[in-house]
């Protein structure tokens, strides 16, 4: 049975679903995931054999069916949800971990009556991305560049479901094959051949996004362009820790297999 996962631009998309920033439905957002993924099922008229096959997390039935005037999550709920993402590892207790103590101030308290925003959830997404790279304390400070006082969102520099959307959107744009790596392919310079480092790379999309903020200055956008950066080297950090692990895995179960 396959299991239906999103990509983290596919996750911004429905979180902007969810908070009221899009019109579609989670359905249409669901599907639209769905459907990239089955090109070939579909235009050959295999589209329903191929999605019965498919398992559905609950929390996307949960989403399917709510309310959309409900724009709360329960922390169950967010994990479930970033458990639905490509290559995280989202466990209960240690989001409960950031919540109590390790980003408290940054995450706060429910914000719809006992469910969190989604701007919430979007933060602890972020932090999931970034842990792959950086230590809490790293976290914090990069946020106080970006969203200011933690008491204060409305001077926050950019959105955070707009942030995870953006550099979500530039990582995608720059694995133009789908293979969950950064392309680096060789440019050519009058000077000689140069191959860029991939900071250098995402650096150039990261400062094309951060001209679009025209109300920020200019300080304020290198402080974006940073985070975009940081955030797009810890999703492919976390890609490899994947492969990783599950080298990892497969070495230890196939133990003795064939002895």
């Amino acid at each position: 049975m396959e299991i239906l996962q999103l990509t983290r631009k596919e996750m911004s998309q429905l979180l902007l679903c969810l908070n009221g920033a899009r019109e579609d439905s989670p359905l249409t957002i669901l599907r639209e995931a769905w459907s990239s993924t089955h090109q070939h099922a579909i235009q050959n008229g295999q589209s329903f054999s191929a999605f019965i096959t498919t398992s559905l997390s609950p929390i996307f039935e949960k989403l399917i069916k709510a309310d959309k005037t409900e724009r709360g999550l329960s922390l169950h709920d967010i994990v479930a949800l970033g458990n639905q993402i490509e290559y995280t590892h989202f466990s209960v207790t240690a989001v409960q971990n950031w919540v109590k103590r390790d980003m408290k101030e940054w995450i706060g308290t429910p914000r719809n009556g006992k469910k969190y925003s989604i701007e919430q959830a979007a933060l602890l997404y972020i932090i999931e991305d970034l842990k792959a790279t950086l230590d809490f304390e790293s976290i914090r400070k990069l946020f106080s560049l970006i969203f200011n006082n933690p008491e204060d969102h409305k001077d926050d520099l950019i959105n955070p479901i707009d942030l995870y959307a953006a550099y979500s959107s530039i990582f995608e744009e720059m694995d133009a094959d789908n293979d969950h790596i950064v392309d680096t392919a060789a440019v050519q310079s009058t000077g000689g051949r140069a191959k860029p480092m991939m900071d250098s790379l995402i650096q150039i999309k990261a400062r094309d996004f951060a001209d679009t903020l025209t109300h920020l200055n200019a300080d304020q956008k290198e402080a974006i362009i940073h985070t975009i950066v940081i955030a797009i080297l810890s999703i492919q950090s976390a890609f490899f820790q994947t492969l990783s692990r599950r080298s990892l895995n497969a070495a230890l179960f196939l133990r003795n297999l064939h002895s």
